[in-house]
């Protein structure tokens, strides 16, 4: 039976809220989001990129696990916007006061920004550009900074140093999807 919910590539939406994992590890991949410092973030995206290469590199890279679930392929593309999307985020935070973010739904870039067809070694020098980029962004945040805010579509509050910390799940836990 098709999942009525399902987007047109098979995927269904993850319609879940996350910030949840700012108060407590994830048990999926056991990231502990509330131990991360601003100044962590840089360094630890830094030290996913080698693994998101080396997922990168496998032969069935494309493949998915089941109709349902993104191929590493896809993941890595949706980690490459999440790069750029947070460091526009944190860009905003920096230069405004509690600024309000642009709805990005993820389901929507996948499928507009066609993950399952990315080419690799494209998408490889992207990941480490923008990687890099976001890691600088988090690197500059000055200590008095932490604790700007700014707001999500759905009215989620975040701090500089909650948005860090939510940021880095997302790719750690991507990491712990493809099994890198």
């Amino acid at each position: 039976m098709t999942d009525p919910t399902a987007q047109p590539d098979g995927i269904v939406p993850d319609t879940k809220d996350w910030t949840w994992v700012l108060e407590r590890p994830c048990p999926e991949c056991g990231f502990a989001a509330a131990e991360i410092a601003p100044s962590d973030v840089g360094p630890a995206v830094r030290e996913t990129l080698p693994r998101w290469r080396a997922a990168l590199a496998r032969p069935d890279v494309a493949a998915r696990p089941s109709p349902e679930v993104w191929s590493t392929l896809e993941y890595a593309a949706h980690v490459r916007d999440v790069f750029r999307i947070f460091d526009q985020r944190l860009a905003l935070m920096l230069a405004e006061d509690d600024p309000a973010f642009a709805n990005w739904d993820q389901d929507v870039a996948a499928l507009e920004g066609d993950y399952a067809h990315q080419d690799v070694a494209t998408l490889v020098a992207e990941l480490d550009a923008d990687g890099a980029a976001v890691a600088a962004a988090f690197d500059a945040v000055a200590p008095g900074e932490a604790e700007r805010t700014g707001r999500r579509s759905n009215g989620s509050v975040f701090t500089v140093r909650t948005l860090g910390q939510y940021f880095l799940h997302d790719v750690v836990h991507h990491l712990h999807d493809v099994r890198a």
